[in-house]
């Protein structure tokens, strides 16, 4: 399987993915409260770093605060804008953002 992944998971050429990328708004959700940005893009490469499951090409990132880099990924969009939703209000209640990955 290839590397670059449109935002509907289908594999795609190189250069059709910095075609799509460079032209597309890659934000899924980018918002900040208590002045902390949380920020989830489509970033069309395959992050799973070979541990197998599917392609997770979508990333949220905390800015700022105690949980500043947090990092959480996903495989489609709709995980993505969940696990988006999921960390933002996290912060908004004090608590720590918890990726997919904790047990």
């Amino acid at each position: 399987m290839g590397d670059y992944y449109a935002r509907t998971g289908e594999p795609m050429t190189l250069k059709e993915w910095a075609t799509t990328f460079e032209a597309d708004d890659n934000h899924v959700g980018d918002d900040t409260v208590k002045g902390v940005r949380v920020s989830t893009v489509y970033l069309g490469l395959d992050h799973s770093f070979g541990m197998g499951g599917p392609p997770l090409i979508f990333e949220t990132m905390v800015f700022g605060g105690p949980h500043d880099q947090h990092t959480a990924r996903y495989a489609t969009e709709e995980q993505a804008r969940d696990g988006h939703a999921r960390v933002l209000a996290a912060i908004r209640e004090g608590r720590e953002p918890r990726s997919d990955f904790d047990a």
